[in-house]
């Protein structure tokens, strides 16, 4: 009987966003782990350094890494990414894609361009990077997509945010029957919103508390929350295929 429980001992990841927040947590987690490679991808200039610093502390840690810059929005740019684990490490086992960008608007302020921007990210980047991980990883191989405890939510704002990560969700779900003759599992994350740079920008104080007021323990979700979530359902939670798994303490449900 075949099991799907498994260690990152000698395996290869490829982490979209991979250079900082909960992207940079997942790299360096995956190195503590065993990991015997990581590539850290990194959208542009402004994240090099971050890129650079994730990349040393993998390799403190023991395992090799390298950083790659790339637009996940452009199929070919997400090519190279993965093109960078096969060149390098002769292939890879994981692919985790952290990637995303939050605007709230109201949608009768939304212009085209944020439309496009944002279902470019949380959409179009998702789908190519599921279709790209599926095509090249390694057989019984783990995929992972952050989405949001935000796709459950009756809530104003966030239509060009949650619409992109709900079609990534649906994505996922096709792809876990896609794939499954190879033994890949493919699933979601959806944390509540994390205690991120990433998330304030969108905010006003008051709503902050308010989502705080909503979890457990009146706090963000924190990247220490989910990182774990991630490893597991890239090691011995091998049995969980497309899913949607969301932790928030408590924000959401369905």
């Amino acid at each position: 009987m075949t099991t799907h429980r498994t260690t990152l001992e000698d395996k290869v990841a490829v982490i979209g966003g991979g250079e900082k927040n909960l992207g940079g947590l997942v790299s360096r987690t995956f190195a503590d782990a065993g990991a015997r490679g990581v590539v850290v991808h990194y959208h542009n200039d402004s994240s090099a350094s971050d890129a650079e610093q994730t990349v040393e502390a993998v390799q403190e840690a023991g395992a090799q890494a390298v950083a790659v810059q790339a637009d996940l929005t452009r199929p070919n740019d997400v090519e190279s990414v993965f093109d960078t684990a096969v060149r390098e490490f002769d292939g890879f086992d994981i692919a985790v894609n952290t990637a995303g960008m939050v605007l709230r608007k109201p949608i009768l302020e939304t212009t085209e361009d944020e439309y496009d921007k944002m279902l470019g990210i949380n959409a179009k980047a998702a789908f190519f990077f599921l279709k790209e991980a599926g095509r090249r990883i390694n057989d019984r191989g783990r995929i992972v997509t952050l989405v949001t405890s935000l796709l459950p939510a009756f809530t104003d704002g966030y239509s060009t945010y949650n619409g992109g990560k709900a079609a990534a969700e649906h994505f996922t779900r096709a792809a876990a029957k896609e794939f499954i003759e190879r033994g890949i599992s493919v699933n979601n994350v959806g944390p509540g919103p994390m205690d991120t740079p990433f998330f304030y920008p969108q905010e006003t104080d008051e709503r902050v508390e308010f989502h705080k007021s909503q979890a457990m323990d009146d706090q963000l979700t924190d990247i220490e929350d989910i990182a774990p979530l991630i490893k597991y359902l890239v090691t011995d939670g091998g049995w969980i295929t497309g899913q949607t798994i969301f932790a928030n303490g408590g924000y959401t449900t369905r």
